[in-house]
Order: C-alpha cells, then sequence, then structure tokens
C-alpha cells in the first residue's frame, strides 16, 4: 500500500512540474511581440515621410494598420502574463501602481471572452480595411467572393463569441 501510494505521488508531483514545459512558450510569445514592435516601427517609418502626400483614406488604412497589431499586441501581453499566472506560476514581485488592473484577476473564462473580443476587434479592422480599399485606385479593388469570404469569418467570430458569452451566463446561472 506504502509502495502505491509513493509512485502516486511520484506521478502528481511529475505531472504538477509539468506545467513548467509552458513557460519557453510565454517567452516565445516574447518574441512575438518583439516582432510586432518592429514590424510597427517598419510601418511607421515607412509611411511618416509620406504624411504630407497621403490621401485621407489611405491615412485611414494606415491607422487601421496600426492598431490592429496594436491589438495584436494586447492580445499577446494578455495571453501572456494570464496564461502564466493560471497555468504556469503566480508573478513574485510587486510591480506596485505599474501592475495593469486586470492582472491577477482574469481567470480561465475571462482569458477566453478577452481572446474572442480582440479576436473580433481584429477581424473587424481588416474587413473594414478591405472595404475602404474599394475605392482606392493605387489598390485592386477586391472581389465581391473575397469580400463575401471575409464578412463570413468575422461574423462566424461574432457568432462564436456571443455563444460564448452565452455558455458562460447559462454556466454561472446553473451554478447559483
Amino acid at each position: 500500500m506504502g509502495e502505491r501510494r509513493t509512485a502516486e505521488s511520484v506521478l502528481e508531483r511529475g505531472l504538477f512540474a509539468s506545467r513548467w514545459l509552458m513557460a519557453p512558450m510565454y517567452l516565445g510569445l516574447v518574441v512575438a511581440l518583439l516582432m510586432l514592435l518592429v514590424i510597427f516601427f517598419r510601418e511607421l517609418a515607412y509611411y511618416v515621410p509620406q504624411m504630407l502626400t497621403l490621401s485621407p483614406e489611405k491615412t485611414i488604412l494606415v491607422v487601421l494598420t496600426l492598431i490592429d497589431l496594436t491589438l495584436a499586441a494586447n492580445l499577446l501581453l494578455i495571453v501572456m502574463f494570464s496564461g502564466y499566472e493560471s497555468f504556469v506560476s503566480k508573478f513574485d514581485f510587486d510591480p506596485g501602481t505599474d501592475r495593469p488592473g486586470w492582472m491577477g484577476k482574469v481567470d480561465f473564462g475571462g482569458l477566453k471572452m478577452k481572446l474572442i473580443a480582440s479576436i473580433v476587434a481584429i477581424s473587424a479592422i481588416h474587413l473594414l480595411k478591405r472595404f475602404m480599399e474599394i475605392g482606392d485606385p493605387d489598390l485592386p479593388a477586391p472581389s465581391e467572393g473575397h469580400l463575401f469570404w471575409l464578412t463570413v469569418i468575422h461574423m462566424t467570430f461574432v457568432l462564436s463569441g456571443v455563444l460564448m458569452a452565452l455558455m458562460d451566463w447559462l454556466q454561472a446561472r446553473s451554478a447559483k
């Protein structure tokens, strides 16, 4: 009986320690965040010299691209911090007043909702950019089929988000 208990304990400790296998993945997301930063500044460096000659429509497209990159970076931060705290380990330092308000408070359900909301926002910006390109003489007009599928994909993300929120609401209601 004691030998079985020891084997079970070793297995459980090993399974619990395996959560640290996720840590390199979160470090990889830091590299992805750095990639987004480089691309953001590359876009900025490309368009700033053209600032005085850009049309209002092209300026809006540039701004939407920068917003898109920023939203993706925010999404990465949320996944990195919340995922690490939820699945690997709590942060052991005191960031003081610099700590974001949501940090340490976002559980898996909250993370899931923030993730889908970010995906919907990114999809909406991408779709808006494609619609705005319709009148741009410098760009080839997107085909109706392309716009149709972008809209279908966006609406699928929206519907998925609504269904996830509904499932969370039903689950919380049934727990009461």
